[in-house]
């Protein structure tokens, strides 16, 4: 046997080898590839109510909520109230020092009485002035102009008194009287502290009229804003009672809407019952505005319309392969095993609780399985697990 016999025998023997492996392989890929119900994790639809939400975050705030200021500066002398405080209406709540204001009430009382004077002396001058020029001893002139000075004289008096009665009125506002019936919720002064109410009005104290009735300050996205109506229900969390849901009511949806970094949101009041008074101003509040309910529905898990098959297993049926699970709004599409192959079923879905999806039309029931996962990864028959095709010669 010559050398070529030779290394022709030695080639035949290694495409034997080869083309044994690559059946071996092949078989064994055949009875060891899982199948579809191990492959592909599925979930029967059910009947069943779908509620669909809009979320956000707001604070609690009182409903009615006064700032108390004064009209007068001064340094405090007194208080009366503190954080927390049960206050009723036209209550004191703090005294300024009212040493000066007092001094100038008596100093514009003196000014009246010194008006007061004057006019006497103005009425005197002025019916002595008629006798004389009825018995003609003086002119006309000189009677007109003793009736000129009583004029300036009670006006003099009238100019005093609302002077004195000024004077009384800052007196009175060095006593700070609450102008609501509530509970104190800040306090913003101390006793010795001075407030200067020269250009603004200082604020002192803050009061709730009412903590048991509350309200919600929300901003809303303008894609949701269009679902939320006046009177709908709503639902809400805090993060001091985290395993508790509170309940509420949309009061009201502001017109004037917010932008920042190019997004518009507007502004949603909530009306709250907070009987227990465990619901304190500034909380953030987690709500969920109801916007749909349906009842007795067919439901569909949201992660089955989000399905799609990892090699394409959908083209069997020589359909096309969707682009993406929701193809458009109000539509979908899901996958059920049958006669061994995915087979695409085209839905037309309602609202959602972001878990599952209403169906309303499609060929499906309750009680029909769904896919919603791959679980196992297929291989593609002809390409060995480490990637590198085999060819026969």
């Amino acid at each position: 046997m010559n050398l070529r016999s030779l290394l022709w025998n030695k080639f035949t023997l290694v495409v034997l080898l080869v083309a044994l492996a690559a059946g071996g392989y092949l078989y064994w890929k055949k009875v060891h590839q899982p199948s579809l119900d191990e492959r592909y994790k599925t979930q029967a639809l059910e009947m069943g109510d779908v509620t669909q939400t809009v979320s956000a975050n707001g604070t609690l705030n009182p409903v009615v909520l006064v700032n108390v200021g004064t009209q007068v500066s001064g340094t405090v002398k007194k208080l009366y109230v503190d954080f927390n405080g049960q206050v009723e209406k036209g209550q004191v709540l703090m005294e300024l020092d009212p040493a000066v204001y007092q001094a100038q009430v008596d100093l514009s009382a003196a000014s009246v009485n010194n008006a007061r004077a004057s006019l006497d002396l103005a009425q005197a001058n002025e019916a002595r002035a008629r006798e004389l020029f009825r018995k003609e001893y003086i002119s006309r002139q000189e009677l007109d102009q003793a009736v000129q000075a009583l004029k300036s004289a009670r006006a003099q008096v009238a100019q005093a008194q609302a002077q004195a009665q000024k004077d009384r009125t800052n007196l009175g506002y060095t006593q700070i009287h609450s102008p609501v019936s509530g509970v104190v919720v800040s306090r913003m002064v101390d006793v010795g502290q001075t407030v200067a109410a020269s250009f603004q009005t200082p604020t002192l104290f803050t009061i709730a009229q009412d903590l048991s009735k509350m309200q919600i300050d929300s901003s809303f996205a303008e894609a949701d804003i269009g679902n939320i109506k006046v009177g709908q229900q709503v639902r809400f969390t805090v993060d001091a009672f985290s395993n508790r849901t509170f309940h509420g009511t949309v009061k009201q949806r502001r017109l004037n809407p917010t932008t920042q970094q190019n997004v518009v949101t507007y502004d949603v009041v909530v009306a709250v019952d907070n009987p227990e008074l465990i619901l304190m101003p500034g909380m953030t509040a987690y709500v969920n505005i109801v916007v749909a309910q349906r009842k007795e529905v067919l439901l569909v898990p949201n992660a089955a319309l989000r399905f799609r098959p990892a090699d394409g297993s959908e083209k069997k049926n020589g359909k096309p392969k969707p682009k993406e699970g929701r193809k458009k709004s109000g539509g979908g599409t899901v996958y059920v095993l049958e006669n061994g192959q995915l087979k695409p079923l085209s839905i037309v879905t309602g609202i959602t609780d972001n878990k599952f999806t209403e169906v309303v039309s499609g060929d499906i029931k309750a009680g029909q399985q769904v896919v919603t996962e791959e679980t196992v990864a297929n291989e593609n028959s002809g390409q060995a697990s480490g990637g590198v095709r085999m060819r026969m010669f």
